[in-house]
């Protein structure tokens, strides 16, 4: 069976080996050349390649005018489909081994893509120049080869088993509170503290009479902050103020980033806090034990903006709200926030509180 499947391939093969070849058998010393390149003039290419044929086709007057691609794009109804060759930022982040990963948020393609600085404000100027270094170097520990850290105790205190109910009860906090602080990475070139957000809050007791209160302090805020507000409503009851809790809108709130958090922060201490007669400074004692200090400007104080000043005719002198400004930093801990809004030119006083 073997050996006719065999002979019926040969049958086969033979004749088409046997065949004479159309092509001259010479021997060809060029190769993906072809033999004619050389014998064609350099103009024959140049006038295959350039062809003059377009440039004296003349189209219709009715074909031309009747060409509005504007109009035909408002006339269709539904949109042509996207090329499927366009890249698309996925919409949600689901995890770092999922195969579609978003670019990052400074790809002009990402979904979080900001555009910008546009500006270099005179804070970000002296935090690259002269703070970053400075506190880089006063908070250095240097740890020589071959050092050990000591071994730190447990965060968590276990029970000591004295009574049957300790058992299979959860740990318990540090002594003194229930609040376990942040844990303090040491300072390196990667995690110099510096400035992420400013908000600004302003709590306005009489818009529960008039709402006029509410509305002139939400423009004065928006005009000192250059962001848009937020309002809200009280989450708790004030008797004599007769506020309702989730009933009456009296607060408003500006969060601050990028350049408009460095402009405000630079009229705040160059123009600002300087003018404040008798005033010591922020309380060393302010601070969330997470690097984000809070003080609050009287609505004298808040007048002294430049934007509130240059029209203090338009606001009513009663109605320029006070507020709450919180300057969240990347410190982890308070003692490092005070360190870096120091070296920025705002003051501390009284009792220093690490």
């Amino acid at each position: 069976m073997a050996a006719s499947e065999s002979s019926r391939y040969l049958a086969r093969s033979l004749p088409r080996a046997l065949a004479p070849s159309a092509r001259p058998q010479t021997l060809c010393w060029r190769r993906n050349v072809s033999d004619q390149a050389s014998t064609r003039s350099p103009s024959a290419e140049l006038s295959e390649l350039e062809s003059t044929d377009l440039a004296s086709t003349n189209a219709p007057s009715e074909l031309v005018q009747s060409y509005d691609p504007i109009a035909r794009a408002r006339g269709r109804k539904t949109k042509l489909p996207r090329s499927r060759y366009q890249f698309r930022s996925p919409k949600y982040y689901r995890g770092p081994l999922h195969p579609h990963q978003p670019p990052p948020p400074s790809d002009p393609s990402s979904r979080l893509y900001v555009p910008g600085p546009f500006s270099l404000p005179r804070v970000e100027q002296t935090w690259q120049s002269t703070v970053a270094s400075d506190i880089l170097t006063l908070l250095y520990v240097h740890n020589p080869p071959g050092f050990k850290p000591p071994v730190k105790a447990p965060r968590l205190r276990s029970w000591d088993d004295s009574s049957p109910y300790h058992k299979n009860r959860n740990l318990r906090g540090p002594r003194g509170g229930d609040v376990l602080r942040l844990l303090r990475k040491p300072i390196d070139f990667n995690n110099i503290p510096r400035l992420e957000r400013i908000t600004i809050h302003s709590y306005v007791n009489m818009a529960t009479e008039n709402s006029s209160w509410l509305h002139a302090a939400g423009i004065a805020v928006q005009a000192i902050s250059n962001v848009r507000v937020q309002t809200f409503k009280s989450r708790t009851s004030v008797q004599k103020w007769g506020i309702i809790p989730g009933r009456d809108t009296v607060a408003c709130k500006a969060d601050l980033y990028g350049e408009n958090m460095m402009h405000f922060f630079g009229k705040l201490v160059d123009i600002v806090l300087p003018r404040i007669k008798d005033w010591q400074g922020v309380k060393g004692s302010s601070g969330d034990s997470s690097g984000n200090i809070t003080f609050g400007l009287d609505p004298e104080h808040v007048a002294l903006f430049p934007e509130i000043e240059i029209n203090y005719d338009m606001y009513p002198p009663k109605m320029i709200p006070g507020c709450h400004i919180t300057i969240h930093t990347s410190a982890r801990t308070d003692k490092d926030a005070r360190l870096l809004l120091s070296a920025l030119g705002i003051p501390f006083y009284g009792k220093i509180v690490h």
